[in-house]
């Protein structure tokens, strides 16, 4: 639906006609045990979306929240020439994702070549009228990063 909501038995039964198909109880531990935990079911287990990272638009219903001060955004050196002129911008998402922790964001930086680790000024993007979103399972969302917002990491 608009909110990315699939119902659940429809997905199980897609998923029987698929290369991976699966009941009902794999798919809750499938979603349980995703580490970044990626996927969300509804309170009445009848419906199941992707918190964030969508490839379709979708209305999240996320409510704007002040951001801590200090945020990061793993990437891979070979970016930082563009990122440092241009910022961080949305790409092929539907936001910028940053995350509170240095840890995570480099593990997601290493995913795409040699760790360029970035800090966000946070606070002051927001104090300057930048929106910013925590996902249901605490990605921070934001439009766009100025690259006068950003600082490479030693």
């Amino acid at each position: 639906d608009g909110a990315g909501w699939a119902p659940t038995q429809e997905l199980l039964a897609c998923l029987q006609k698929s290369r991976y198909p699966m009941g009902l109880e794999l798919l809750q531990q499938v979603v349980a045990a995703d580490s970044k935990q990626r996927y969300a079911f509804s309170e009445d287990g009848l419906r199941i979306r992707a918190n964030q990272g969508h490839s379709i638009t979708v209305e999240l219903d996320l409510t704007p929240q002040q951001p801590p001060a200090q945020l990061f955004h793993g990437t891979a050196t070979r970016f930082l020439p563009a990122i440092l002129e241009q910022g961080l911008t949305r790409q092929q998402r539907h936001h910028v994702h940053l995350s509170a922790s240095q840890e995570v964001a480099a593990t997601v930086g290493r995913r795409y070549g040699q760790l360029a680790l970035l800090a966000v000024d946070a606070q002051a993007m927001y104090a300057d009228g930048h929106g910013f979103y925590c996902s249901d399972n605490g990605v921070w969302l934001t439009d766009a990063v100025p690259a006068r917002y950003l600082k490479v990491q030693a």
